[in-house]
């Protein structure tokens, strides 16, 4: 792999970091090597982390904000975690047709990753892959991963922000929270609010938070409502995202982020 490369990704060269992604999920020895030149030119990008169990509308809300924050003029990079088929090892890579109209945007990189068997919904390449887009110079890099439940914490370790998103009548929302992901979350969405349970589901999180004594200087989970799908309260999780990006106190007791 020529040692132009980097340079190239400096630059913002999406094929060559797509290039060196391959390398990177694949294991090739000149990728990682390459790799080690990325790390000196990372550290300015934020990184959010979204999850939650399949069907509350992960990847409509991730597309929804892409949006707010390109009318921003910030540049993103998206990593999608999509699950591996356990016939063929191939990932089920819809994010291009959920997030296609960005995917002529000059600002917006888009990549799918596979688990490919690595648990914690996230895929073993997923902190390389941050690197790499952090070192293209976007500004904010949304990770979506996969499920949601006690391994999912795992998105603590490489995101800034860390976002679980529920829906009303999913029966297992309490029990998830309860498992350990309460402790390690920055914001809860509860999505699909116009669905009945709703404002049960809200106030359950509540009173889950009041029972925690929050000091001044740490950060207490915000929840927000949304309709993703008509791009209800997606503005309100976008201000939430920024408000804890610039939160002075210790809002990185769960997760030490990425960068």
């Amino acid at each position: 792999m020529e040692m132009k490369l980097t340079d190239k990704i400096l630059e913002g060269d999406v094929r060559a970091a797509a290039r060196l992604m391959r390398g990177i999920e694949d294991d090739a020895p000149e990728a990682i090597k390459e790799l080690e030149s990325i790390y000196l030119h990372t550290g300015r990008a934020y990184v959010v982390g979204v999850t939650g169990a399949p069907g509350v509308g992960k990847s409509t809300l991730v597309d929804a904000i892409i949006g707010i924050f390109r009318r921003e003029n910030m540049t993103i990079g998206v990593l999608a975690i999509d699950p591996t088929s356990p016939f063929t090892g191939g990932a089920i890579l819809g994010d291009r047709v959920r997030m296609q109209r960005h995917s002529l945007d000059k600002g917006v990189f888009i990549r799918s990753l596979a688990t490919r068997g690595y648990e914690g919904g996230l895929s073993k390449a997923t902190t390389s892959m941050i690197h790499i887009m952090d070192a293209m110079s976007k500004d904010i890099i949304l990770v979506e991963t996969v499920g949601a439940g006690q391994a999912e914490v795992d998105i603590t370790k490489v995101a800034d922000t860390s976002i679980v998103i529920l829906t009303p009548g999913m029966g297992d929302e309490i029990q998830m929270m309860k498992a350990g992901i309460m402790e390690a979350v920055d914001i809860l969405v509860i999505n699909k609010a116009d669905r009945e349970g709703a404002d049960t589901l809200q106030s359950q999180l509540e009173g889950m938070l009041e029972m925690k004594a929050y000091l001044p200087n740490e950060w207490k989970p915000s929840i927000i409502l949304t309709e993703a799908i008509y791009d209800k309260g997606t503005e309100e999780l976008v201000a939430a995202i920024l408000r804890h990006k610039v939160f002075p106190g210790d809002k990185y007791s769960a997760g030490d982020g990425a960068s």
